[in-house]
C-alpha cells in the first residue's frame, strides 16, 4: 500500500514539472492591480524525450488575438532572455525607472507595444538562457543549427 502511495505521489510531482506546462499570470510585483493584457508563461519540452525545456512568454495581442498575426521574438544575443523583449524592447511592459525603489522595481505600461497588434511569443532560446533549461549536461551542448531545430519543434508543439 505505501508503495501504490508513494508512487502515485511521483506520478503526481512528475506532471506538475513535466514539459508542456503553463500558467496564466494576471499580476505581477510592481505593477498596480490586474495586467490589463494576457500573459501566459510556460515551459514547452522539445527535443529528444523533451530534454529540452524551452520557457515562453506569450501575450496575446490586445486587438483582435484571433486576427492578428503571431510573431516569434527571439532576443539577439545569443543567450538574451525573452524578458528582455518584454520590458526593453516591443513588449507591453517597460520599467518605471523614476518611481521604482531599491528593492522592487515598478512597471508601467508601454504604449507602443507590439503587442497592440500582435499575438507574440517571447523565447527564452537557446537552452541555458533565461528559464530555459536541459534535463542532462548534453543538453547544454548547442550548435546555431541544434538550436534552430529546438526552436523549430518548439513551434510545431505551440501550433
Amino acid at each position: 500500500m505505501a508503495m501504490h502511495v508513494i508512487l502515485l505521489l511521483l506520478l503526481v510531482v512528475t506532471n506538475l514539472v513535466s514539459s508542456d506546462s503553463y500558467s496564466i499570470i494576471k499580476t505581477l510585483p510592481g505593477f498596480p492591480g490586474n495586467l490589463p493584457f494576457k500573459l501566459e508563461t510556460g515551459y514547452i519540452g522539445v527535443g529528444h524525450l523533451d530534454n529540452e525545456q524551452l520557457f515562453y512568454y506569450f501575450i496575446e495581442s490586445e486587438r483582435s488575438p484571433e486576427d492578428d498575426p503571431l510573431l516569434l521574438w527571439l532576443t539577439g544575443g545569443p543567450g538574451c532572455s525573452g524578458f528582455s523583449g518584454l520590458v526593453y524592447e516591443i513588449g507591453p511592459l517597460s520599467f518605471d525607472y523614476k518611481n521604482s525603489g531599491e528593492k522592487l522595481p515598478t512597471f508601467l505600461l508601454n504604449p507602443y507595444s507590439w503587442t497592440k497588434v500582435a499575438n507574440i511569443i517571447f523565447l527564452d532560446a537557446p537552452v541555458g538562457t533565461g528559464f530555459s533549461y536541459a534535463k542532462s549536461w548534453q543538453g547544454y551542448n548547442m550548435t546555431d543549427t541544434l538550436s534552430a531545430a529546438l526552436t523549430y519543434s518548439f513551434l510545431r508543439k505551440v501550433g
